[in-house]
């Protein structure tokens, strides 16, 4: 089994987006030691934003073979101004790729990464989920659930909400997210397998 794990917090070692996507990536790893682990920060080493050329040749890019050859992708992401981090952003960018990742048939557009697994990390300062009364604010996990699924990958977002509240609160939060992700583990392994 090969993991593809991307973080995309700008905030180092404090993120907690970071140390919940390391938490899935080491129960994976628990749970099947033989896997194959590719680890990416792509704020350590950003991707430019697309231009005219890059474009063009995004069918023979790196990134989108990478996405494709992992049977499981971790993503740790942060949440920014309503959405995620600009470095997310870039290499979602280069693997939403039409012939590649996604194509377009009779009745509309076709995913191409059928059976592959997204699991996304999510931490937010406030919170945004359904009834909050900045619902309406969130973008972030809604863009990349849609991203995820119009290429045909099954998506399961972990987040962690209110982390901006106080350090009591983003404890909670945290260790929530953690025990979501412990529960993730038979299900991902046994899709997987």
């Amino acid at each position: 089994m090969k993991i593809l794990h991307l973080d995309s917090s700008i905030t180092g070692d404090g993120s907690a987006s970071r140390a919940i996507s390391a938490a899935i990536v080491e129960r994976l790893r628990g749970a099947q030691p033989d896997v194959d682990i590719t680890y990416r920060d792509l704020v350590a080493e950003p991707l430019p934003h697309l231009t005219l050329d890059t474009f063009a040749a995004l069918d023979q890019g790196e990134d989108v073979q990478q996405f494709l050859e992992a049977d499981i992708v971790v993503i740790g992401a942060g949440f920014y101004n309503f959405s995620i981090p600009s470095q997310l952003k870039s290499w979602i960018d280069r693997i939403a790729v039409r012939g590649k990742t996604f194509g377009y048939g009779e009745n509309g557009p076709v995913g191409l990464a059928q059976g592959k697994r997204v699991i996304i990390a999510l931490a937010r300062g406030n919170v945004y989920s359904a009834g909050s009364p900045y619902a309406a604010y969130e973008h972030a996990e809604t863009l990349l659930r849609s991203v995820f699924s119009f290429v045909g990958a099954e998506v399961e977002v972990i987040v962690a909400e209110g982390i901006g509240r106080g350090e009591d609160a983003r404890r909670v939060a945290i260790d929530g997210a953690l025990a979501q992700a412990s529960r993730l583990e038979r299900a991902t392994i046994a899709t997987a397998a």
